[in-house]
């Protein structure tokens, strides 16, 4: 795919984002006219779809759709929405084999060939839709780099550090490297113990891309959803983060509302500019940097890990849904836009900063309506 937009995304950041721009969801619970959205259009419960849609994907995004889940049944009773989270590289396999009518996955689709693959994400996905497969953006969900480390309420790293870590060249938590960059914090020597994730993620694949950005001399690995570090696998975002709490002097990198959920500590990053605590308003300067690489209503975004911007938490992944741009099914097509639709609704994306995820900047909600609006 040839890229051409690289424009930079700017826009209002944190909780007031929301309110700038809202996707038209299709009912409110009562099934009386629902909210209105940006366009200042009204649409009621009646527009709801009806039938079974499955969709399989990203762990990251599971505690995200399923309350979307919730509401859009509770509004639309005569559909029913199924999502297994299995992780991003699972998903995407099941979506080309034609087993899902979406994907949730935590990376978009590759316009080249992997390590060893002949073939092309991008390409099969195309071809299983027998049209273009788009890449929609839903929600920001922050990366946290989570630790479990009695009496260390606050704890700074480095790309640098965090590489080390994950290398497993910094073993014990009061290493000097580690020490130098917590000025009066007292460190215990207790053993690091490392978690990853060990299924293929796209997580783990964001995660990488960070340290290949802004620590190449220390992570010189390529980025990919398989874990290249080391460290003991655990399946999901949910076994990484049970495994770091169960584990004195564990760390992990877990979607920001997994180490929220398990009371963990979570680290504050310095990429060069001061540390960043991880919070919704740091997190939308870092998406603000984005630009889009795919082209059209294809919404496939370049994220800047490497940024230097004051205030900007830069370890974070943009959970997409993967589908087709023409489905083959027209009612299973009815039924995947109007779930969107509420997916990415102004209330939904509210409900969604209370448990751990991100607003997109106000530009790239725009793009997502008018591709929703695209789907056939």
């Amino acid at each position: 795919m040839k890229i051409q937009s690289r424009r930079r995304f700017t826009g209002v950041t944190g909780v007031a984002l929301v309110g700038t721009l809202a996707l038209t969801s299709c009912g409110s619970d009562n099934n009386a006219t629902a909210t209105p959205g940006a366009s200042g259009n009204k649409t009621n419960a009646t527009n709801c779809a009806t039938g079974t849609l499955n969709g399989e994907g990203s762990s990251a995004q599971k505690n995200a759709i399923e309350q979307a889940i919730t509401d859009f049944q509770a509004a639309c009773p005569g559909a029913t929405i199924n999502y297994n989270p299995t992780g991003s590289g699972a998903g995407i396999k099941q979506f080309i084999a034609g087993q899902v009518g979406f994907a949730g996955s935590d990376s978009a689709l590759a316009d080249k060939p992997k390590a060893g693959a002949t073939s092309i994400e991008q390409a099969d996905a195309d071809k299983a839709c027998g049209s273009p497969a788009w890449n929609l953006p839903m929600v920001t969900g922050p990366i946290a780099v989570a630790y479990n480390l009695a009496g260390v309420d606050k704890l700074i790293l480095t790309p640098a550090v965090t590489a080390k870590i994950f290398n497993g060249l910094i073993t014990t938590w009061n290493d000097p490297a580690i020490a130098a960059i917590n000025p009066g914090v007292t460190l215990p020597g207790q053993a690091i113990k490392v978690f990853f994730r060990s299924d293929e993620s796209g997580t783990t694949d964001n995660f990488t891309k960070y340290l290949k950005a802004a620590a190449p001399t220390d992570w010189p690995a390529e980025s990919g959803k398989k874990w290249t570090g080391k460290g003991e696998g655990k399946e999901k975002s949910a076994g990484v983060a049970n495994a770091v709490k169960a584990t004195p002097g564990g760390i992990t990198y877990a979607e920001w509302s997994y180490a929220k959920d398990n009371k963990l500590g979570i680290a504050q990053i310095d990429n060069g500019s001061g540390p960043v605590e991880l919070t919704g308003e740091a997190v939308g300067k870092a998406v603000s940097a984005a630009t889009q690489s795919g082209t059209g209503n294809d919404l496939k975004l370049k994220l800047d890990y490497a940024t230097k911007e004051a205030g900007a938490y830069p370890i974070l992944l943009v959970t997409y849904e993967i589908v087709c741009s023409k489905g083959k099914d027209p009612a299973q097509a009815k039924l995947l836009s109007t779930f969107l639709k509420t997916f990415a609704s102004v209330d939904m994306q509210t409900k969604l900063q209370g448990i751990g995820y991100a607003p997109l900047p106000a530009e790239i909600q725009a793009k997502v309506e008018t591709a929703i609006g695209a789907l056939s």
